[in-house]
């Protein structure tokens, strides 16, 4: 049997607070409405007056795009964590005072404040309400379908006839999920079929395997597997502009750290400040990489397993100097790059861009290895931030299915969670070596 008619009663009765809907009306409710009414009842201001005009929309499309951002943000892998909740909420308001800062328009600085706490504490109940699976998932057995990880909600489906007649009396609720490239009996292919049009959403085992994952299989190489073997090219030249015009607009904060950065490393020990380096880039083609030096200098034999060691960081490395291993903590060491990417060489977000010697290893080793090289390599990418640093080849081939899973959703929602990211890896020195 499919289940027992309590379990599938209690499947059914999936959170309303993971719909959509749901979650826009208590961000306006809660994060807006009950705090202008407060603010009302405190103040008793004219409905009439400039601050009432200009600090509620204002404080309106913050809530509005706090709800937005999130909701995008989950739907890629990994990003179910409330550590994303106060960064996006106090970047959409600070943003929403900044233009009313530079409007010189009056403003009402409690009724921001009271909305944007409002706001953040709407956004972690719903997140913690909600993080841990949504819908069901009802899982088709035969094929490879026993790789999925096991989460909350799932339900392996047995039965045929019990499982129609859930759809046929419309209590299906949540999702059907399958391998399709297995042969299924015909009852099943007929299932899959019906659920669809009954619009039930019905997922191959690969996508929801990627999307707990973040990773993508690199067993073999097919527009199948990444959607297109060109990646978004719109939006890539989109990104490039944006690489261009914020490397531009930072240079006032950049050049005078990056000079504090010189200056400790100078003092720390002997050796030029930066470290430049060949590297594997867009592709295929090999740039010189640069960032602060971290290592102490040494001698390196002119043989390929000494260079390929030595461009290897291996856990409580001795070559790193006392201020590089700050450097690498917090990632400060990559600043110079900022000169890769205002010539084109890289992006801020990106697969890491690899030592010469180690990229002929690895595709050598492992087959499609080269095909990362189709996107812009970046300052930090989706793999540093789940995976962190690698040495041996097991960790490569990891790191390469994350590769492959940004290179397939290359976007400006994944680019924003790798940013957010980036900044908890910062703060935690996750990967550090």
């Amino acid at each position: 049997m499919l289940m027992q008619h309590t379990d599938v009663q209690a499947v059914q009765d999936s959170h309303p607070l993971t719909r959509q809907g749901v979650q826009f009306a208590c961000y306006i409710l809660f994060g807006v409405i009950v705090p202008l009414l407060i603010w009302f009842a405190a103040r008793s201001p004219a409905l009439t007056s400039p601050i009432i005009q200009s600090t509620v929309p204002a404080v309106l499309a913050a809530c509005i795009f706090s709800w937005y951002i999130l909701a995008k943000l989950r739907l890629y892998a990994k990003a179910r964590r409330l550590s994303y909740v106060l960064p996006v909420n106090f970047l959409t308001f600070a943003i929403a005072s900044s233009v009313l800062f530079v409007l010189r328009t009056p403003y009402s600085t409690s009724l921001i404040a009271s909305a944007f706490l409002a706001t953040l504490t709407t956004s972690y109940v719903l997140t913690a309400l909600t993080r841990l699976g949504s819908k069901p998932q009802f899982i088709v057995q035969g094929g490879r379908v026993s790789e999925l990880p096991k989460r909350q909600n799932q339900h392996t489906v047995t039965s045929a006839p019990e499982l129609e007649a859930l759809i046929d009396s419309g209590q299906m609720q949540g999702s059907l999920v399958g391998d399709l490239h297995f042969d299924h009996e015909d009852q099943w292919e007929r299932l899959f079929a019906k659920a669809a049009l009954h619009g039930i959403p019905v997922y191959h085992y690969r996508q929801i395997l990627e999307l707990e994952t973040g990773q993508v299989r690199i067993d073999r190489l097919s527009e199948n597997v990444l959607g297109s073997l060109i990646p978004n090219l719109p939006y890539m030249a989109l990104k490039r502009a944006v690489d261009v015009a914020s490397v531009i607009l930072l240079i006032p904060v950049l050049i005078p750290l990056m000079a504090t950065i010189a200056i400790l490393v100078r003092l720390d020990s002997k050796g030029p400040v930066l470290f430049i380096q060949e590297r594997m880039g867009f592709r295929g083609e090999i740039f010189r990489m640069v960032k602060f030096r971290t290592m102490s200098e040494r001698a390196v034999d002119d043989d390929t397993l000494a260079q390929r060691e030595d461009s290897m960081t291996k856990n409580d490395d001795a070559r790193i100097t006392r201020i590089g291993r700050f450097l690498r903590k917090v990632r400060l060491d990559e600043l110079p790059q900022a000169w890769n990417i205002l010539k084109g060489d890289m992006s801020w977000i990106g697969p890491r861009p690899e030592a010469i010697n180690l990229s002929e290893w690895y595709e050598q080793e492992i087959p499609f290895y080269s095909y990362r090289h189709i996107v812009r390599p970046g300052l930090t990418g989706w793999a540093q931030v789940n995976q962190g640093h690698v040495t041996d080849l097991g960790d490569v081939n990891a790191k390469l299915r994350y590769d492959f899973y940004y290179v397939k959703n290359i976007s400006h929602w994944l680019d924003m969670l790798i940013a957010l990211k980036t900044i908890r890896v910062i703060l935690g020195g996750f990967g550090a070596k």
